[in-house]
């Protein structure tokens, strides 16, 4: 039986969840792949904290050298995170000849095009399943079990902590301090949780997602990212007496031979299946030409989620290694033409917009001319009692509208002596 040596390099929660799991369940995977998969050696620079894991102190080390060096390592797992030092680890992985397995989605977003392509050039295989999704297998679905689609829509909540935090805000009326709180609390929210609420983990993801789908060598600063902290639990409410449910969500959309890519809150109708997906839970909406409409739903996050996606990967690595299936090497994407990206001024949508007026005659005129002057068709409206507060809430749904026009429109009416509050403006998908 073919002996397949792992070096893992990064001994945190998720570190050690891949570790516990290569060890426990050594024989499980041995039976049924036919290849003895062995935890060789564990690179940290903190030996001393004490893990879910007990691994023999033999295994250990700070010098992520006697991994990247050690000619019978045939498999190196980053999760170290960030981009450097973790960057080099994986560089210096391939150029020493042994294939790779990460969950480092920031890296990726930003300099995968190098790493994939070095990998392609030297014959080695980078796996990258935890990236995006947690244990949800996304990657590979895209990569390989559909890869004879053309895809016209990849979207979908790929957050958890934010998501937690939205459908706390939802569930229990409170605002978004108090459900960050409760987040933290739960452990399902970082100390700083910045990368989280801001879009930033989410916009990381989207630039995986878009490669793998449409071949767009995207890179975060390509992507328009708008986070959750500004969002009101008045407007949750009212997104939900009109119909609707607010989520964050990472949408890349093909607009002819443009490119959709963009993170934002964004109103969804309470009939759509990701109304349902709530807590910390990530779902992934694909439609592609030939297989239609399909939603990928799981786990996000989290030790084990997360090691059984890094494990899958080694795994078929290790069978491409030992001949057992050779078409079980993790794919590289490689990219497949240049597609322009559309700047999100030009993106056309829908919008949901909270206006906070005096209470006089004529309010609603005013907005109205200011909105037709830049070619802003209302759909609906509905003008809320003041609830103890000097101004009146206006909601108002829109047709679609150039993201320029309506942003032009707002600073207009938001520079109005009628308006007492900056205005809320969020998109609406589906």
């Amino acid at each position: 039986m073919k002996r397949i040596n792992v070096g893992l390099i990064g001994f945190g929660t998720i570190g050690a969840g891949v570790a516990k799991a290569l060890i426990s369940r050594r024989a499980l995977l041995r039976e049924k792949t036919g290849v003895d998969i062995v935890l060789k050696r564990i690179c940290d620079k903190d030996l001393k904290t004490k893990r879910q894991v007990k691994v023999p102190r033999s295994l250990m080390t700070r010098s992520a050298g006697k991994i990247l060096y050690d000619p019978d390592i045939n498999i190196v797992i980053e999760l170290v995170g960030g981009l450097t030092p973790a960057k080099d680890f994986i560089l210096e992985a391939l150029r020493q000849g042994k294939h790779v397995v990460t969950a480092n989605k920031a890296l990726l977003s930003e300099c995968g095009h190098e790493i994939f392509g070095l990998a392609q050039m030297l014959g080695l295989s980078v796996g990258f399943e935890a990236s995006v999704g947690g244990g949800i297998p996304i990657i590979r679905s895209l990569n390989e079990g559909f890869v004879a689609n053309r895809f016209d829509l990849i979207y979908g909540i790929i957050n958890g902590t934010s998501n937690f935090i939205l459908s706390k805000m939802a569930e229990e009326g409170i605002g978004f301090t108090d459900a960050i709180k409760i987040a933290k609390d739960a452990g399902y929210a970082e100390r700083n949780p910045y990368l989280d609420i801001s879009g930033g983990d989410s916009c990381h993801k989207l630039a995986i997602l878009a490669l793998l789908g449409f071949g767009a060598t995207a890179r975060p600063a390509d992507i328009y990212t708008e986070g959750i902290v500004g969002l009101e639990p008045d407007d949750i409410r009212y997104a939900h007496d009109a119909g609707y449910a607010i989520k964050l969500l990472a949408i890349a959309k093909k607009m002819g031979r443009d490119l959709e890519l963009r993170v934002h809150p964004t109103l969804i109708p309470r009939s759509h299946l990701l109304t349902n997906v709530g807590g910390v839970y990530n779902a992934i909406f694909v439609k592609g030409d030939l297989i239609g409409e399909n939603l990928f739903y799981g786990q996000g996050a989290g030790a084990l989620p997360t090691s059984s996606a890094v494990i899958s990967d080694i795994v078929a690595i290790a069978k491409t290694i030992s001949g057992k299936c050779r078409q079980c090497q993790v794919a590289i994407p490689v990219r497949k033409g240049a597609i322009k990206i559309r700047a999100m001024d030009e993106i056309r949508t829908r919008f949901y917009i909270r206006f906070s007026t005096v209470d006089k005659p004529g309010v609603l005129a005013r907005i109205s001319g200011v909105l037709a002057k830049y070619r802003i068709s209302i759909a609906s409206v509905i003008q809320k009692e003041k609830r103890g507060s000097s101004f009146v809430p206006i909601i108002m749904m829109t047709y679609e509208a150039l993201e320029k026009d309506m942003a032009k429109a707002l600073k207009e009416i938001d520079g109005l002596g009628i308006i007492k509050k900056k205005s809320v403006r969020i998109r609406i998908e589906g």
